[in-house]
């Protein structure tokens, strides 16, 4: 039976995602300098060469990474910009911010354990584009400079979540809701106490 267009287009999409969930894997286990190109691939079970029809250096492949797994965050920036600043808005964006953050915490670690890394690849120049919109949409214009803090902070208290999981026991959804709520507390106070702070992390 011949191969359509379609599944051969998905194949390869599998094929590239396989090698950045590989790559992601090594530069975790052993750093990003000291992982080459071949190591990859002998851990996919694929020739260089095969490798290369995707992507021609690491720096290609932790790019694509950065670029696929924070789509999500502008998606989200510009479906919050086109929404009314009330608090549930708010909410709404710090819960799907939330689900953003879960899906791509393997390349956050990558972020902090590569901060060098990270700076040299320009990553860390279009990241601060991220939270830049993510401010935008979360902060009022006019609101007063504790109630901004409040929200950077709630922000920051979603990317410390990552690292919550690790340190604190529990269950990994309960503490997934309870970073959310702090988040969630924090956007409420800002908003200058609206009603409704009750349903918190629905």
């Amino acid at each position: 039976m011949g191969d359509t267009d379609g599944t051969r287009q998905r194949r390869r999409g599998d094929t590239r995602q396989r090698i950045q969930d590989v790559a992601l894997e090594l530069f975790a286990e052993q750093g990003y300098e000291k992982t080459s190109l071949r190591e990859i691939a002998e851990r996919l079970g694929v020739t260089k060469a095969a490798l290369y029809y995707h992507f021609k250096t690491k720096e290609e492949i932790i790019v694509s990474l950065f670029e696929d797994l924070t789509r999500p965050i502008e998606e989200l920036v510009e479906w919050g910009r086109r929404q009314p600043h009330t608090l549930e808005t708010k909410r709404e964006i710090l819960r799907r911010y939330g689900d953003v953050l879960h899906d791509a915490a393997p390349l956050f670690r990558f972020m902090q354990e590569n901060q060098a890394t990270v700076r040299d690849l320009s990553i860390g120049g279009m990241f601060k584009e991220r939270m830049a919109g993510m401010r935008e949409i979360v902060i009022d214009p006019d609101a007063a400079l504790v109630d901004q803090v409040r929200c950077i902070s709630a922000l920051f208290t979603m990317h410390a979540g990552m690292f919550v999981h690790m340190e604190l026991e529990g269950d990994p959804e309960d503490k997934r809701k309870a970073v959310l709520e702090v988040a969630i507390d924090l956007v409420t106070q800002a908003h200058g106490g609206a009603k409704g702070s009750g349903d918190q992390t629905r």
